[in-house]
């Protein structure tokens, strides 16, 4: 749940910071006048898909790339991983688009370099989340 919460708020960050990348929200609530809070309120909720859609696909699929290219990974000394980040953020883009609304990347490069910079966010805003988390265990004995 946090780190949908956290990729919400770094694609919130890196669609402000970058022309390449847009999350689009459907076209019904741009064309009801007057409806700011409830265009609001779908903006939120289609950052939070788009969040949740990229926890899931960097929970479940990309490990199966990374193994997959580990030749790659060893060849490149990690660098490949740069690689791997903009092809999970071109796939979460395909998969939210077609749900009618979600991230929109403009090309691979722009993905590779959106995907450096989205690593970089969530690291930094999920520090306060990891602070939270580690001061509600019990202390053992």
């Amino acid at each position: 749940m946090t780190q949908t919460i956290v990729n919400a708020i770094a694609l919130f960050i890196l669609d402000r910071l970058f022309s390449g990348i847009d999350v689009i929200t459907s076209s019904e609530q741009a064309a009801t006048p007057g409806s700011a809070g409830s265009s609001l309120t779908v903006s939120v909720l289609v950052y939070l898909v788009v969040g949740l859609v990229l926890a899931l696909v960097t929970t479940f699929i990309k490990p199966i790339i990374k193994i997959l290219t580990l030749p790659l990974y060893i060849l490149t000394l990690g660098l490949f991983g740069l690689i791997v980040n903009g092809l999970v953020l071109i796939l979460v883009s395909k998969v939210t688009l077609l749900l009618g609304f979600g991230l929109e990347v403009d090309g691979f490069w722009t993905a590779v370099f959106a995907a450096f910079v989205l690593a970089i966010l969530t690291a930094l805003i999920s520090v306060p989340f990891k602070n939270r988390q580690t001061q509600q265990r019990p202390e053992p004995w």
